[in-house]
């Protein structure tokens, strides 16, 4: 089952904080390191933070205006008036295989739809590679778009769907 993730269930739930921080924090290579209060701005500004189970799964996007200082989501905000970003999607090693990621998606496309957004758009590292996200990103009817160095050495490739050709 997929709940929202409120910045009011953020700021009063100490479980659901370090959960949360937690699943980001093992993955900081993929996702980059957060803090409480970095997490917390995360919640505050997307446009939908989703998890499944107490956090086996967890997924931020973000619509145009979000204050978010991502380098990777204004690279998107200046070429797209309509957009929906994906900041961050994330499963526990211990709940890989089932679907959780597509699910996640499944709700962001739904809610980019409602909202009147024409595409849905991330990166994904290619300098660390990351090929399990290249595969799952291709599998749902993302293209690549574009690429960028990062201040931080990693090399990202930009990839869009399309809401009108999404497979889900």
């Amino acid at each position: 089952m997929i709940h929202s993730v409120t910045p009011a269930d953020y700021r009063t739930d100490a479980s659901l904080r370090g959960a949360m921080l937690a699943l980001n924090n093992a993955h900081a290579v993929e996702l980059s390191f957060a803090d409480e209060a970095r997490m917390a701005m995360l919640v505050e500004e997307a446009f939908l933070a989703a998890r499944i189970g107490t956090v086996d799964a967890l997924l931020l996007a973000f619509a145009p205006g979000a204050a978010y200082d991502s380098a990777n989501y204004r690279w998107f905000e200046r070429r797209y008036a309509s957009f929906v970003y994906v900041d961050r999607v994330v499963v526990a090693p211990e709940a890989r295989g089932r679907g959780l990621a597509r699910q996640l998606y499944a709700r962001l496309f739904e809610a980019a739809r409602a909202a009147g957004h024409e595409r849905v758009v991330c990166e994904v590292n290619s300098d660390p590679p990351n090929p399990a996200s290249d595969a799952f990103h291709a599998a749902l009817g993302f293209t690549p778009i574009g690429e960028a160095l990062l201040e931080n050495g990693k090399t990202v490739t930009y990839l869009s769907l399309e809401l009108s050709s999404s497979r889900t």
